[in-house]
């Protein structure tokens, strides 16, 4: 049985707005710009092959939290991720 989510801690360089990203183990787009990567197929485990950028199309305040969804630039697949203590809201509310 396959596990739902892995916390997977790594950095990347952030491919839509080259800024250094530091994981910490829940951390799947970039806080500066939102974008993410399609690399998962369930949350952490980088079993994905698309490896397309994922552009932030939308963001909503659902109980206190806010969501945004992103769409790969590729292959068309959607996930909505919730936003960390660290993430732009400047950009969350352009959306």
């Amino acid at each position: 049985m396959t596990k739902l989510f892995q916390k997977t801690v790594e950095d990347f360089v952030c491919e839509n707005c080259a800024i250094d990203v530091n994981g910490n183990g829940f951390t799947n787009h970039c806080p500066n710009c939102l974008w993410s990567k399609h690399v998962d197929v369930n949350p952490g485990d980088r079993a994905g092959l698309c490896r397309g950028l994922m552009r932030p199309l939308r963001g909503e305040s659902k109980g206190g939290e806010f969501i945004v969804f992103h769409r790969c630039e590729v292959c068309g697949f959607s996930r909505r991720n919730k936003l960390g203590a660290e993430d732009s809201l400047e950009v969350f509310f352009e959306l």
